[in-house]
């Protein structure tokens, strides 16, 4: 490979490492790109959406003043004709509305003008119908004409849905040319062109493609402030003045003549007012009647017959009608005057309604509010934005892709933040951004698990790279499950050291060439092996024929004692198994491989594991003097006839997690070779389902025996040992290469010491003159 990739190979790795340092900062980073799409308005669609969601939400809520809508509908249309009216049907009917209902103030959302008027149609007719409808208006009545205001869309700095002020002069015009709306337009001759006439109240509407979200609240051209049709329907309603409309540059103010606060509107950018729905179209709080009904009444009132006029006064005397706000407009689909609304937001109703649910926001105060930051800039947005992601991102992973409870308090914490926007909006009418918060700590959190999860599948490669060659498949998948990672480089651990190692192994390798020993070895290391792992512990290593394994370590066992106990018995029985085995494969192996026997040491307490050696090549193992007191017990096995000794604390930490699984002898107290303290010690006999009852009596008067040894009763302690001796499981010349058995070892130390002169505070201890 050449230098150069050799590098480069280094240097992705070392960027590889170093990548979680930078975990939050990237993802802080994709939060931030976040704010950047809301800012440029890459997601003004789910924004507006979530909105229409809250509505959904908050529900329909009552009116706070009577409104009533006069329909231009297919039956309006059936009965009187179709479009442009006469004039004059407008007039009798808003004359009738106000002087027999008593209405507080009527809008008509329809722009008369003459553009597009067919020259066919009886001008003549046309024109009486101007007039009559201008003498009405000239009284004046509380009837606000529309005029349309086009404008231009555009977003603002926050991304949100916007238009452009009307310029007070177009370029390249002076004032005399100003834009002004297209205002009512009354030809009063037939013989004359469209002039101008406005002697009532004029209200803009807006024309602009049909949203119906954000309205303008004026227009400042040069000759006057043109207000929106729903501010003078609300001046009216409040009984303001003309001149009590005071705009400034983020409120208009409705003052009543005796000075007082009537209404403040706040303004969005200075101009426009958002939009609160009251309710759907097809709503009981929206009481509605055709326009052809209102007019036929509004003639039977000049009707010759006294029925028909007591009819009509009775129909507008009806209590709905009294100081209600009418709005006239069209709502038949063939006059295409439809957009879709918050909570019509399948299928386009009727735009009127926008002007409806405008009168009422401003009549009942209950107006949409942003942060204030939100007019300007948007930072706070983005600061919501970047602490909810980091926030839930947190919490998503702080547990690892198993941790359940930190990941439903990730969830918890976004539903929570969505609930509160819902509720505050529900019920103070106030918008918190939900849409990029909500995007961007989804979107993090997802990311931010995926990496972990990246990391995770990285660390258990990791993991069973390093403990898969000597630990058990099993007890590397409940460390790759656990989700911690083991404590390595030398940490104090309480484990349970295992030694084991063949008897008399010098003599295989006289009696077996070396391909023969390898292939014995192989299979003897393995049956060990994997009973070893088998129970839960950890190889360390191979000794040649011994076998040194820890239990405890890196994963902690609580029940580490029993598991290695169990080991122990368990390898002597595959053993036991493995000799007849060889057996009756007859020739093949000496008859020393017939014979062949293992003496395990084990030992509890606490010892230093981890990986140990040199930087460049190390061994996860364990120190300390627990482990060599372990590596005594198996060498010590041989001195006491026995097969398998454990110290006072490996028995005590078995019993401790299961008190009758496995049956111990009590040996008495030693003190091993290098150690100055005594050491009681025990020999692991039988799992309690393989002892019979020849072998309980012969630890019965064993240990009676012992007894009388420490009591310093001579006779009786070789009278027990000699009973005992004679129910020895294992018996010198009769079990395969037993030498000798813990009731004969004691018979010769009962000989040795009774002779000897023992201090006044001997206790028994036997002192160990090998290793």
């Amino acid at each position: 490979m050449a230098p150069f990739t050799v590098r480069a190979v280094v240097l992705l790795r070392k960027v590889w490492a170093a990548l979680p340092s930078f975990r939050w900062l990237l993802l802080a980073s994709m939060a931030a790109l976040w704010c950047a799409a809301g800012h440029f308005g890459f997601v003004e669609f789910l924004r507006e959406k979530v909105i229409d969601w809250r509505f959904a939400y908050r529900g329909e809520i009552a009116s706070p003043a009577r409104l009533i809508y006069v329909d231009i509908d297919s039956q309006a249309l059936s009965e009187i004709g179709g479009f442009p009216w006469s004039r004059s049907y407008f007039a009798r009917t808003c004359a009738a509305l106000v002087e027999h209902g008593g209405v507080k103030a009527i809008g008509i959302d329809v722009v008369f003008s003459e553009n597009g008027v067919a020259e066919a149609i009886d001008w003549q007719k046309r024109v009486n119908g101007h007039r009559e409808f201008a003498r009405y208006l000239s009284k004046p009545p509380p009837v606000v004409l529309a005029a349309s205001y086009a404008a231009a869309q555009y977003r603002d700095i926050n991304g949100q849905l916007a238009f452009r002020q009307l310029p007070l002069v177009e370029p390249g015009k002076t004032y005399e040319d100003a834009a002004l709306p297209e205002m009512p337009a009354f030809r009063i001759s037939e013989h004359e062109g469209s002039r101008l006439w406005s002697p009532g109240l004029i209200g803009l509407i807006d024309t602009m493609h049909g949203d119906t979200r954000v309205v303008p609240a004026y227009a400042p051209t040069i000759v006057r402030p043109f207000l929106h049709m729903s501010i003078e329907l609300a001046r009216l309603y409040f009984d303001v003045p003309p001149d009590g409309v005071k705009i400034s540059e983020d409120h208009i103010d409705l003052v009543r003549e005796d000075g007082s606060l009537a209404r403040r509107i706040p303004l969005l950018d200075g101009q426009f007012i958002e939009v609160n729905w009251f309710s759907a179209w097809d709503s009981f709080e929206n009481p509605r009647v055709s326009f052809s009904t209102v007019y036929a009444y509004a003639e039977m009132l000049h009707s010759g017959d006294a029925e028909e006029r007591a009819a009509a006064e009775e129909f507008f005397a009806q209590a709905e009608f009294k100081d209600a706000i009418v709005l006239i407009g069209p709502v038949d689909p063939l006059l295409q005057d439809l957009a879709t609304t918050s909570f019509d937001s399948m299928v386009p109703v009727p735009k009127v309604g926008v002007h409806g649910n405008m009168v009422k926001t401003i009549v009942s105060g209950k107006f949409l509010q942003r942060p204030a930051a939100f007019r300007d800039v948007a930072w706070l947005e983005h600061l919501i934005t970047m602490t909810l992601s980091l926030g839930v991102c947190w919490l998503a992973t702080i547990g690892g892709t198993r941790g359940a409870l930190p990941k439903l308090a990730a969830v918890l914490l976004l539903v929570g933040y969505i609930y509160t926007a819902f509720w505050i909006f529900a019920h103070a009418h106030y918008i918190l951004p939900i849409t990029l918060p909500v995007l961007s700590a989804f979107t993090t959190s997802f990311v931010g698990v995926i990496w972990q999860l990246v990391d995770e599948q990285r660390q258990k490669g990791r993991i069973k790279g390093m403990f898969g060659t000597y630990v058990s498949p099993a007890l590397v998948e409940r460390m790759v499950e656990s989700g911690e990672d083991p404590q390595l480089g030398g940490v104090e651990e309480n484990i349970t050291a295992y030694f084991s190692d063949i008897q008399s192994f010098s003599t295989f390798s006289e009696k077996l060439s070396p391909p023969r020993l390898v292939s014995l070895m192989n299979e003897y290391l393995t049956a060990c092996t994997d009973i070893v792992q088998s129970e839960g512990g950890t190889l360390d290593k191979y000794i040649g024929d011994a076998v040194v394994a820890i239990y405890g370590a890196p994963l902690a066992l609580p029940d580490h004692p029993l598991r290695a106990c169990v080991a122990a018995l368990r390898v002597h029985r595959r053993v036991a198994e493995l000799r007849e085995k060889w057996r009756h494969e007859g020739d093949q192996w000496p008859q020393i491989v017939h014979e062949l026997q293992t003496r395990i040491g084990l030992n509890t307490g606490p010892a230093v594991v981890g990986n140990m050696g040199s930087q460049t090549r190390f061994n996860y193992t364990m120190m300390g003097d627990n482990v060599n007191l372990a590596a005594r017990m198996e060498s010590g096995a041989k001195s006491w006839g026995v097969y398998t000794l454990c110290t006072e604390a490996t028995k005590a930490g078995c019993l401790a997690h299961d008190p009758e699984r496995v049956v111990f002898r009590a040996l008495g107290r030693i003190v091993v070779k290098g150690r100055a303290q005594a050491v009681p010690i025990h020999e692991i006999v039988a799992l309690k389902e393989d002892i019979d009852d020849r072998t309980r009596e012969c630890i019965a008067l064993f240990e009676q025996g012992l007894e009388r040894y420490y009591a310093r009763d001579w006779e009786a302690a070789l009278a027990l040992f000699s009973r005992s001796a004679a129910l020895e499981p294992n018996q010198p010349g009769v079990t395969v290469g037993v030498t000798s058995n813990p009731s004969l070892v004691y018979q010769r130390i009962v000989e040795e010491v009774r002779h000897e002169t023992l201090p006044a505070d001997w206790d028994g201890v036997y002192v160990m003159k090998e290793k």
